[in-house]
């Protein structure tokens, strides 16, 4: 394929680029000053989420600071409930709070009507941050759009909030599957409406987080992750050819072939439990990988972090991939930290 001068699009396009390219999971976020003062001003998360102005700006501090490749959309996977019609809080200190939705007679509730409506300030969001981009020279960065896959939101959605296990949400996929899949299949179209509609604003790549991959077993894992991530990418395909699809499904391990393989996705991104070697010889050999240093060398920088670094290039240098991290950037994680993985990451050869 023609090579772009973006070199994000370039790995998505199984082109080798110019220079490795990274962007960081959570890079938006927390461990930021500026992000901080933000937040500050805003009464709640959501309220941040659906204030396009500011959600623009927040999605474009770290470009300025570090000079990633891609920008991610300021946003949460809790925007398609909460565009659905399920009440969604964030409270401080203890994370997401939903209304449980625990069975099919509970599925009345949700309307797919009503998504572009309440999700139209994210989709405002994309337009100003391709705006603010292209006014401060940020030419060869890309714009990653994303949204929860429907086996994970739907964890959200059942448990009212997060768990280590979501012991709820598996039992009524076990024990209800057809009413189970009824909720899956809201979500798959829930979800194909939300990503057309930052795909028109403005979103060159998306990014589907599948974080609650690694509770399923492999039967399981093919019904809830597998299948709905086809059915997504198949519309994706269809509607809009040209936008890459990166699939995230977190804590998959030796799975992440098989979703690799059957899914459609143009790459994966892969936790830091994923052996680089392993990675390298059954995914890279087909697609291109993004991953997988772990936020906590990260978090701790020094040998810990040149380390990680060194482990991963070595094993996916020869083919194109994206560097990441295995997981969200941890928020007290110091700014001279994620200065010395830039340097280090600019520094490498293609």
């Amino acid at each position: 394929m023609t090579k772009t001068r973006k070199p994000i699009l370039d790995v998505l396009q199984k082109n080798q680029p110019q220079r490795i390219p990274f962007w960081l999971m959570r890079q938006a976020g927390r461990y930021l000053p500026e992000y901080r003062e933000l937040r500050k001003a805003s009464n709640g998360f959501l309220d941040l989420v659906y204030n396009s102005k500011n959600a623009a700006e927040v999605t474009v501090q770290p470009l300025r600071r570090f000079g990633m490749d891609a920008a991610i959309l300021f946003s949460d996977i809790l925007v398609v409930p909460h565009a659905l019609g399920q009440k969604v809080d964030f409270l401080a200190g203890e994370g997401p709070k939903l209304d449980p939705i625990t069975s099919i007679q509970h599925l009345s509730r949700l309307n797919l009507g009503n998504i572009n409506r309440i999700a139209a300030p994210v989709f405002e969001t994309v337009e100003r941050t391709r705006e603010k981009m292209k006014a401060e020279g940020f030419d060869d960065t890309t714009l990653i759009g994303f949204c929860g896959s429907p086996w994970t939101v739907a964890c959200y959605m059942v448990e009212g909030g997060g768990s280590r296990d979501f012991e709820s949400a598996r039992k009524w996929a076990l024990q209800d599957p057809a009413g189970f899949q009824n909720l899956i299949d809201i979500l798959v179209e829930a979800s194909c409406i939300y990503l057309a509609g930052q795909i028109k604003a403005g979103a060159e790549v998306i990014q589907l987080f599948e974080s609650w991959a690694g509770i399923l077993d492999a039967a399981e894992f093919e019904k809830w992750v597998i299948a709905p991530t086809q059915n997504i990418r198949a519309y994706l395909k269809e509607n809009f050819p040209d936008i890459p699809v990166i699939g995230f499904p977190r804590g998959a391990g030796a799975m992440m072939k098989n979703y690799a393989q059957q899914t459609g996705i143009d790459a994966v991104g892969i936790d830091q439990m994923t052996d680089p070697l392993w990675a390298s010889q059954n995914l890279q050999s087909s697609l291109p990988v993004q991953g997988n240093l772990d936020p906590v060398r990260l978090l701790a920088g020094g040998m810990a972090l040149e380390e990680g670094l060194q482990n991963i290039y070595g094993h996916f240098k020869k083919n194109p991939f994206i560097l990441n991290l295995g997981h969200g950037i941890i928020k007290e994680t110091p700014i001279e930290h994620v200065e010395k993985l830039r340097d280090i990451v600019r520094g490498w050869s293609v």
